[in-house]
């Protein structure tokens, strides 16, 4: 994975999808093709928070290194040295995995 240099803004994250399994639980391997992008992932750098209107930042409640699922059209994908990034807003975010 290449050095990442990015810097999100506001309430935005930077996620870096977890592999699709190529097997499924019968142990049928799976084409590319047909094997579905998968809704989670890990945290790899967070933004500083939306601004309100009082001019303060909101918390932001996901950090670097958490895995976390998020809603099937989050997101903008992006390509960095060949590497496939989202960036999403947090709010796209559904949970964090423990």
């Amino acid at each position: 994975m290449a050095k990442l240099n990015i810097k999100p803004l506001g309430d935005k994250v930077i996620v870096k999808r977890v592999e699709a399994d190529g097997k499924t639980s019968g142990g049928i391997i799976l084409p590319d093709s047909a094997k579905e992008k998968p809704k989670r992932g890990i945290v790899l750098a967070v933004g500083n928070g939306r601004m309100l209107d009082s001019g303060e930042r909101t918390a932001m409640q996901v950090k670097k290194n958490d895995e976390v699922l998020f809603t099937s059209y989050a997101g903008s994908e992006i390509k960095v040295a060949g590497d496939e990034y989202m960036i999403m807003d947090e709010a796209d975010i559904l949970g964090i995995l423990e």
